[in-house]
């Protein structure tokens, strides 16, 4: 399919040009430009391109599968559920979609299974349902749409950074603060392409944080992100000298209390209902294991 812009349309982002033009969220198109299928005079461009009068755009459609994933009888734990999305509390090291090393045995899988034919299928084959997602070892609160009306509205108002994600996580050493933002762009490391990482000319990754407690090697955290960019509070936090309890990745990972993985729980989510406009907010307090340390290290500053 090729567009030529025109003298109407000048000056108009890429993604909202198209969204005009074309039966596609603007979420999907700016999935479509990450992925090749958008061209403009024949180079990849920039989500926050301007067409230009002459542009000629090329656009490739993604082909539609059919999921061919097996539904799996994975216990959930639902927090919130109705006709257009579910909510899930997701259990530290479950994989939320199939992917390289990991084909079955995933949230997808399980939610295939609880929800049977009704998932959106924006996502595509491996990720029926899902319209954002959190690390393996991260564990808390996740949106799955069960329509499209739902997934489309819920990426658009995560675009425009009106989901609020609340976390909470325990990093090591002690915060002299007791608030603070961290704004750093974040862009795959140039380095070591499985890490994330701080990159002048990465994307706007804003985080902000404030203490719940301060002990005397580690602080417990609650942490507000502005923007959803992979890894982003387990790379601003190690950036700035105080990484999470457990992270592999982004520390050296040692810690006295046997944890793998990182300290991360998703704990709020405020959003606006898809259909019927209700200010949803939804929380799940830390599991068993996140209570066990702040515990211990409750039990060691009081004795």
């Amino acid at each position: 399919m090729n567009l030529i812009v025109d003298s109407n349309d000048n000056g108009i982002r890429i993604d909202k040009y198209l969204a005009s033009k074309l039966e596609f969220s603007r979420v999907a198109i700016q999935r479509m430009i990450d992925n090749g299928k958008i061209l403009v005079n024949g180079d990849i461009p920039k989500d926050s391109y301007k067409v230009n009068i002459g542009d000629e755009i090329v656009i490739t459609p993604e082909e539609i599968k059919e999921a061919t994933l097996e539904a799996e009888n994975i216990p959930l734990d639902i927090v919130y559920e109705d006709d257009d999305i579910v909510v899930v509390n997701k259990a530290k090291g479950l994989v939320v979609h199939p992917g390289n090393g990991n084909p079955n045995g995933t949230l997808v899988n399980a939610i295939m299974s609880y929800c049977k034919d009704s998932l959106s299928g924006i996502g595509g084959e491996i990720r029926p349902g899902i319209v954002h997602r959190i690390d393996k070892d991260t564990s808390g609160l996740l949106i799955i749409a069960k329509n499209d009306i739902a997934h489309i509205n819920i990426s658009e108002q995560i675009k425009n950074h009106e989901v609020k994600k609340i976390y909470r996580a325990l990093v090591r050493g002690r915060i002299k603060e007791n608030s603070g933002t961290i704004n750093m762009p974040i862009s795959r490391s140039l380095s070591d392409r499985t890490k994330m990482a701080v990159n002048k000319n990465g994307k706007e990754a804003i985080t902000h944080f404030k203490v719940l407690k301060k002990y005397k090697e580690y602080t417990y955290i609650e942490v507000n992100i502005e923007t959803g960019r992979t890894h982003q509070i387990r790379v601003h936090m190690a950036q700035i000298g105080f990484p999470l309890v457990g992270d592999s990745t982004y520390s050296n990972g040692k810690n006295p209390f046997n944890v793998s993985g990182q300290m991360l729980h998703s704990y709020k989510l405020e959003f606006i209902h898809p259909r019927n406009g209700k200010k949803m907010e939804l929380k799940a307090d830390i599991p068993e294991y996140f209570k066990n340390v702040i515990d211990r290290l409750d039990e060691e500053e009081n004795s």
